[in-house]
């Protein structure tokens, strides 16, 4: 089997591989259409395409059918992983919702409000080619929001950096550059100090440490005004500005803001916030005086809403492996009592919390885990909780297939699914599964 990037289904390409270290599969890029599909378009990106950068896989279809594709992606990874079928038995058909970022038209582009630039050897900023360690100088990425655009981060040099993280806020508010030293080799103090022997008993020389120091970075004059910030192993180092940015959803018509340290985790489409939190609310049904579980709470955009409708009767308990959004989520939702913080990995937190806040269960659990999903270890502990409802919030269709799988085998049933296209002109797709007892749903 062989898997072939900026290829559509139905054409016929001349493909180049460009992997074959997989057992099952290779993996090669289309690098001639020789019968295209009727959805192929030009991409608007000139940095797009074979060999070029890695961070839009799917400029070379119409974005209607970009998510036609994602829908079909989900589809079969749910039929092939979970063995669901969609549409028959009470499965939900899937559909991906578009999802407006607020800008004209339906473009797919402009959305980004985080982006990670990786420097060179030379100082040029730019992004990472498919599956390599590379750089492609970037002059401007089109999928990012015009205020990161605005900065022209990839016409400036920076030098002695080795990454550049930019964030531009949902709502008002100056963009903020955080920019990361790049490591370099310091003296080890040693001497002439013998290094560790190779396998023919030679003596190499020691290895030399390194490090990275903001002190010694360059920062260009921006065109616009920003919020400039410097990250070595220190931390973050205020230049100008704030080392964070305000960002804001509405939970039942009331206005809830959020402070994110510069680094730290934020739903990257400007309205992927809101509709997520609202999609959780509705699956979820959180009814005061329940207990919810918050599980990679991040910083803390679900907790909020959970405590909201569970009130001042009900308790949310909120797991978060990441200290520092832990702190933000402390932060920003400090006059919510009802909410208890946890930091530490799920499958080790949620265990000890059986004995105290969770002794006797939960009503409601949610979790939004990182790509690799949740584990068969994390979804049994999660069904040992006996919740009368879990929303899972997953970005890959994979991994949620496995889990959902898993879930399954344990008595826990798909009964709502949605999808939403929150990363256009990519294969990147965000899904809300709810899931219930299976005698929930025989009792219906």
């Amino acid at each position: 089997m062989i898997f072939v990037r900026h290829a559509l289904p139905g054409e016929t390409v001349l493909a180049r591989v460009t992997e074959t270290t997989q057992a099952k599969f290779w993996r090669a890029d289309a690098v001639e259409v020789i019968t295209a599909s009727p959805d192929r378009v030009e991409a608007p990106c000139p940095f797009s395409g074979p060999g070029r950068c890695g961070g839009c896989d799917w400029q070379h279809a119409a974005v209607p059918a970009q998510r036609e594709l994602k829908a079909t992606v989900i589809t079969e990874q749910l039929r092939r992983l979970a063995g669901l079928e969609p549409g028959v038995d009470g499965v939900p058909s899937v559909l991906v919702e578009a999802v407006p970022s607020g800008r004209a038209g339906d473009d797919g582009l402009g959305w980004r409000t985080r982006v990670r630039f990786t420097v060179d050897h030379t100082g040029r900023a730019g992004l990472r080619p498919h599956r390599s360690h590379g750089v492609v100088p970037v002059d401007d990425c089109l999928i990012a929001d015009p205020k990161i655009g605005a900065l022209q981060i990839g016409r400036q040099r920076w030098r002695n950096a080795g990454a550049i993280e930019v964030v531009a806020p949902s709502g008002d508010g100056d963009p903020l550059v955080v920019v990361e030293a790049a490591e370099h080799r310091v003296s080890s103090g040693q001497g002439r100090a013998r290094g560790p022997q190779s396998r023919r008993g030679a003596q190499l020389p020691p290895a030399e440490p390194t490090k990275n120091d903001a002190s010694r970075l360059k920062l260009p004059r921006l065109p616009v005004p920003a919020s400039v910030a410097t990250k070595d192993t220190d931390g973050v180092h205020q230049v100008r500005g704030r080392t964070w940015v305000s960002e804001q959803v509405q939970i039942d018509g009331q206005a809830r803001p959020f402070r994110i340290s510069g680094t730290g985790f934020w739903q990257v489409h400007p309205a992927a916030a809101q509709t997520l939190l609202d999609a959780v609310l509705a699956a979820a049904d959180a009814r005061p005086g329940e207990r919810a579980v918050d599980l990679y709470g991040g910083a803390g955009l679900f907790s909020a809403g959970l405590a909201d409708r569970v009130g001042v009767t009900g308790s949310v308990v909120a797991v978060e492996s990441d200290p520092r959004a832990t702190k933000d989520a402390r932060r920003s939702l400090h006059d919510l009592e009802q909410i208890r913080f946890e930091t530490g990995p799920v499958e080790r937190v949620l265990p000890q919390l059986s004995d105290g806040p969770l002794a006797g269960g939960a009503d409601v659990v949610v979790l939004d885990p990182p790509r690799s999903g949740a584990g068969r270890v994390v979804i049994d502990q999660i069904v040992a909780l006996k919740p009368r409802v879990i929303v899972y919030v997953a970005c890959d269709p994979a991994a949620l297939a496995r889990d959902l799988a898993t879930a399954a085998d344990a008595g826990y049933r798909l009964v709502g699914l949605r999808a939403f296209d929150l990363f256009p002109m990519t294969h990147h797709v965000e899904c809300v599964a709810t899931l219930v007892p299976t005698t929930a749903v025989s009792e219906r």
